[in-house]
């Protein structure tokens, strides 16, 4: 039987409480340090792996990191959000973003369908519409083959597809794979729109409307701002727009658009990449069979994290450490650093997946919690960020946790050789001196110069960024910060925090104010 209990009320936090802080400078030098590399590692999907050599942990913290996974049921909590539990205690929903990907356990019925059989249904309709397009089948009014395709959305709608689509755009073109060019509106603010209207060929581009309830307000602001564009240039909007809905919403079966995809209540926004929120959009840009990779990528990952070991387990095994690193140790925040221009906005996604998740202060049932949930999530790829905020994460007086990625081999194939050594070997080891830097520090009597180090660190390693390694990458981020949630005893699958500033902006925009509100609204002129 599962139990929903606060972490601070489980008899293993107690007892990782005790557990010795370890000296990361010291087993992380010389011949231990070597050997932590080779053996504190976990395989993930597409021939990745977890290393947390660098982390604060050892075989002490370890043995009473498995204990907290196994008292707190993170595997049979995981079991019962796949098998269709209400999970989601805030608004009494299922969580099924896992089954756009593949069935973990038995079948979940809901609403009267089987919801595998659904979103299974709901990519083929996607695949089929794509390869029309492709094909020339479905055109523009002049019977021209369109070559852009833009996504309107916001929040879910917009981080995830948006992070997906660049992390794929140069493997797609080198891979002979690039069928569309992606662009992505999303701000209210006008010069989002208009930017992106004015570079683009409207004549020859199709507009995704991505709205689960189709009352979104930036949303179908920004649908009219297209509209606009599309009747000024002479062109019926209703031949140049799909819709990304439920089935229950406004958008369904409207005459406004070429065609209408499902999703449901049961796939929060951040989580919606592998459904139809991201399957449109990258099915049109890349091909179906590339989407398809992309979710085998995910499934993957998904049946490591249904693993009850944590040491087979990347996913469980990264959320017990970020735990102790915010628990225990008391840090703050965590920073995600890419060592893969093609991530640029992965760790924009991150934020809104795990700050929208784990940013609560009351547990399942409505009570105030006694500890620190969620960290502060930000990020920039490498090397950039060296260059930028590494200042601070290597003396600053704050220690920030870091999750690296990085990859032997570039997407493009394309390199030169300067000074001896080829630009990827120049990146690789720069993600690997940084982890040994952090780490380890340097002793130095000038104190400008002084590292103190026990910076830690982990990173996740692979050959290339394919579509499978992306979808493995995406469900190993989602993964961890469900089993956070599940530790902290939080929900993670509402967002109330995004609710409050919606209600008072329509206030505004009805002159319904008084008060502070009333004196913004003046300043600003609304």
């Amino acid at each position: 039987m599962i139990t929903w209990k606060n972490l601070d009320t489980l008899a293993s936090f107690k007892e990782l409480k005790e557990t010795k802080e370890v000296n990361l400078a010291d087993v992380m030098s010389g011949d231990n340090g070597a050997e932590r590399v080779k053996n504190y590692s976990v395989p993930m999907a597409e021939g990745m792996a977890y290393n947390y050599a660098a982390k604060k942990v050892d075989d002490k913290t370890l043995a009473a990191l498995k204990k907290l996974a196994e008292e707190a049921q993170l595997t049979e909590k995981f079991e019962a959000l796949y098998e269709g539990e209400v999970i989601n205690t805030g608004e009494k929903r299922l969580v099924l973003h896992h089954m756009t990907r593949g069935q973990l356990g038995k079948a979940v019925e809901a609403d009267g369908v089987d919801k595998r059989t659904f979103y299974v249904e709901q990519q083929n309709k996607i695949a089929d519409f794509a390869n029309k397009v492709h094909a020339g089948e479905i055109t523009n009014a002049a019977g021209e083959k369109f070559t852009t395709v833009v996504q309107i959305g916001i929040g879910g709608s917009d981080l995830g597809p948006r992070a997906m689509y660049l992390a794929l755009e140069n493997w797609a073109k080198k891979n002979d794979k690039f069928k569309m060019e992606a662009k992505f509106i999303s701000n209210v603010d006008p010069d989002d729109a208009a930017a992106v209207l004015n570079g683009i060929d409207v004549a020859h581009s199709i507009f995704v409307l991505v709205s689960k309830s189709g009352t979104t307000l930036e949303t179908l602001t920004n649908e009219s701002f297209v509209k606009a564009a599309l009747k000024n240039a002479g062109l019926d909007a209703s031949k140049h727009m799909i819709a990304v809905t439920s089935e229950t919403s406004p958008l369904a079966k409207s005459d406004d658009y070429l065609a209408a995809f499902f999703m449901d209540d049961y796939i929060g926004g951040r989580y919606s990449s592998t459904s139809a929120v991201g399957g449109a959009v990258l099915s049109l840009a890349f091909g179906p069979d590339v989407f398809a990779q992309f979710l085998d990528g995910a499934a993957a990952e998904d049946k490591l994290a249904a693993n009850k070991d944590i040491f087979q387990n990347p996913a469980m095994l990264d959320a017990l450490i970020g735990v102790y690193e915010r628990n225990v140790l008391g840090y703050p925040s965590t920073a995600v650093l890419p060592y893969s221009q093609a991530l640029s906005r992965f760790p924009a996604h991150l934020q809104q997946l795990d700050m929208e998740s784990n940013g609560k202060s009351v547990n399942r049932f409505g009570e105030p919690v006694d500890y620190v949930t969620g960290p502060v999530i930000f990020g920039e790829p490498g090397t950039n960020g060296q260059h930028s905020f590494y200042q601070l994460l290597h003396q600053g007086t704050d220690i920030v946790p870091l999750q690296f990625v990085g990859f032997r081999n570039n997407q493009m194939d394309t390199d030169v050789v300067i000074q001896g050594s080829t630009s990827q070997q120049k990146l690789c080891a720069n993600v690997a001196a940084q982890i040994v830097a952090f780490a380890c520090g340097k002793a130095d009597e000038n104190r400008n110069k002084n590292f103190e180090g026990g910076r830690p660190s982990s990173i996740i390693i692979g050959d290339q960024l394919t579509p499978g390694s992306l979808g493995a990458l995406l469900a190993h981020f989602e993964n961890k910060v469900m089993f956070q949630g599940f530790l902290w005893n939080v929900n993670s699958f509402d967002q109330e925090g995004v609710q409050l500033g919606k209600v008072l902006a329509k206030r505004v925009l009805a002159h319904e104010t008084d008060g502070a509100l009333k004196v913004f609204s003046d300043l600003l002129n609304i």
